[in-house]
């Protein structure tokens, strides 16, 4: 042991003996040649003067920022689910309260070294890979069994639900176009926009309300599920077609391409990539053990199908949304997929999209009584259009009075589906930030209602809940 160890240092001495002979040999051949030395610290910066400096690079800042979303988003989803809230209600609360509503107001210093201007194009980048990644997992939570042999009742209640709350939408904006419309932005767009953002409802968000109140395989619950899927495929649907008007700005050649291109994406992924993709990675046989193999191939046809959308100019959360919807059905492949994919999108990254939405949310702007009314109103009309269009829609059907304002409750649920829609209007130009403000709240107001209103429904004539209620999941 004693020789090892006088070998051991015998060797690390030579070794730092020869690195220093030779770097004070090339030392003195370079100054011999003229080349000019480094010239060292000057006694001016301090240690800590450098590591401020450090701080200020963009990927220490990053991972700072990382770190102040990641917890503040935690804690403010704990805090919404001990309210019994969603947990996407406190998160997006963190998001508003990290922008300028809140820490710009009070701390405008701290607000521009964590969130400077120049670092908001990565913010939105990786927000929009968390964004792709939960549309790619609302496809594959829309099963297309929900679809497929339900009740007629069903579908004309979910197409009411939305119909109804769209054409108040359009009708609101004759009264906000002249104030709230940015210049440049034709009526058409602005009103159809409108429209569309009255009319969502978060498919996630609903399963999850009702798997936690053991409702998803009651009538209810099956009428619920497949009203919201159906929905879904329609709303974005429509706002496909919308961005697809904005895109081709006016030019009827254009606009017609892109619907045909679309349509075709469509059909080539429905009934091409479907079947390639049943039989290549085999759901049945497979299970939920997922090689890096198969999480790639899903992964190369989510990017390829977002990247095809976006360059046709539909957007490329559309296309991770239909990727998710044409994965392979069988056996507990969807539930592992979606587990796997799930975890680090919902703590890390989505978390990225609500504080990057909060940044544009400037609750400030709404600083008379006037916007505050006009916000008021707009609450007003999401909500009388999604949830009385539902309720009256489902009396019509047939469904006692309970179980159709419980459904219009859980319809009228906005959660991220609607800030993924404002920001994509955003992104577009067609919303001013007071009345992206203004929507961003009521995504907040009515995702925060449905809990209670669900609740009310069941206690009506009854002394009990229809079943046990718990806090509400996964953000949506």
């Amino acid at each position: 042991m004693t020789r090892r160890l006088f070998i051991y240092m015998l060797v690390i001495a030579a070794a730092v003996s020869a690195v220093a002979g030779l770097i004070h040999l090339g030392a003195a051949r370079l100054t011999t040649q003229g080349v000019q030395a480094v010239a060292p610290p000057t006694q001016a910066t301090s240690a800590f003067t450098q590591m401020l400096d450090n701080a200020h690079l963009p990927l220490p800042r990053l991972i700072l920022q990382l770190i102040v979303i990641v917890v503040a988003a935690r804690a403010f989803g704990v805090v919404a689910r001990r309210l019994r809230q969603p947990a996407v209600i406190g998160e997006i609360a963190a998001g508003v309260l990290l922008g300028p509503s809140l820490l710009g107001w009070m701390a405008p210093a701290a607000s521009g070294f964590l969130f400077p201007i120049a670092s908001m194009p990565i913010l939105q980048l990786l927000s929009q890979i968390g964004v792709l990644l939960f549309m790619f997992v609302v496809g594959v939570e829309l099963e297309p069994a929900y679809l497929r042999g339900k009740a007629q009742a069903a579908i004309a209640v979910s197409h009411f639900s939305i119909i109804i709350p769209f054409t108040l939408g359009v009708a609101l904006s004759l009264a906000l176009y002249a104030q709230y419309a940015p210049r440049g932005v034709p009526f058409h767009a602005f009103a159809l926009f409108c429209g569309i953002a009255m009319s969502i409802t978060a498919f996630p968000v609903l399963a999850r309300i009702l798997e936690e109140r053991n409702l998803t395989h009651t009538p209810l619950g099956t009428t619920a599920i497949t009203c919201a899927a159906v929905d879904d495929v329609t709303a974005w649907s429509i706002l496909a077609f919308v961005v697809a008007i904005t895109t081709a700005g006016g030019a009827m050649e254009t606009l017609l391409a892109i619907v045909a291109l679309s349509v075709m994406f469509v059909l080539l992924m429905s009934f091409v990539s479907r079947p390639l993709l049943q039989r290549v990675l085999d759901p049945d046989r497979m299970g939920d053990s997922l090689s890096k193999e198969h999480i790639a191939i899903v992964l190369l046809v989510l990017l390829s199908s977002a990247l095809a959308t976006e360059i046709i100019g539909i957007h490329a959360l559309f296309g991770a949304f239909v990727a998710g919807v044409i994965m392979p059905v069988g056996g507990t492949f969807r539930t592992a997929l979606r587990t796997r994919l799930e975890s680090i999108s919902s703590v890390l990254l989505l978390p990225l999209f609500f504080v990057y939405t909060g940044l544009r949310t400037q609750i400030g702007l709404l600083d008379d009584v006037a916007s505050w009314a006009i916000c008021l109103v707009i609450i007003v009309v999401a909500t009388t259009g999604k949830l009385g269009g539902t309720v009256l829609a489902a009396r019509w059907t047939g469904l006692p009075w309970r179980d159709s304002v419980a459904l219009g409750a859980l319809m009228n649920t906005r959660g991220l589906m609607e800030l993924i829609a404002l920001n994509v209007g955003y992104d577009l130009g067609i919303l001013t930030p007071e009345i992206f403000a203004m929507m961003v709240l009521m995504a907040l107001v009515t995702t925060a209602m449905t809990g209670p209103l669900v609740s009310l429904s069941f206690n009506w004539g009854r002394g009990r809940t229809l079943a046990p209620a718990g806090p509400m999941a996964r953000p949506s």
